[in-house]
């Protein structure tokens, strides 16, 4: 029997790319909020009977607010290390491991994907 072979990946060389169905705003003080519509059956069904909202916010906190707006699908997460690293100095350490979970929560739920 062969073991199984696991393909390992650099996640940090990961170009993200923000779904386009997300609208966005960000407010005076820099702060993003994501808005999500919710669309499908189920969703139509919890806004009528549990009277459940048609849109979600999403309030992303000062490294995230300062991140999404510099996605443009071609940069990788590396380098979009590099602008946090600048910006926050040593208040986003660890840094890389806090990108990579913030993207993929991101990811989860598909506010982004990869190219």
């Amino acid at each position: 029997m062969k073991k199984k072979e696991t393909v390992s990946e650099n996640y940090l060389e990961k170009i993200p790319v923000r779904s386009s169905y997300i609208k966005w705003t960000q407010s005076d003080d820099g702060k993003v909020t994501l808005e999500i519509e919710n669309t499908g059956f189920f969703n139509r069904m919890a806004q009528k009977f549990f009277k459940k909202p048609k849109v979600s916010y999403v309030h992303l906190d000062n490294m995230g607010s300062f991140i999404w707006p510099v996605i443009d699908g071609k940069k990788d997460i590396l380098s979009l290390g590099e602008f946090v690293k600048e910006r926050f100095g040593d208040e986003c350490e660890p840094l890389y491991e806090r990108l990579a979970k913030f993207f993929q929560i991101l990811a989860s739920y598909n506010f982004i994907s990869f190219k």
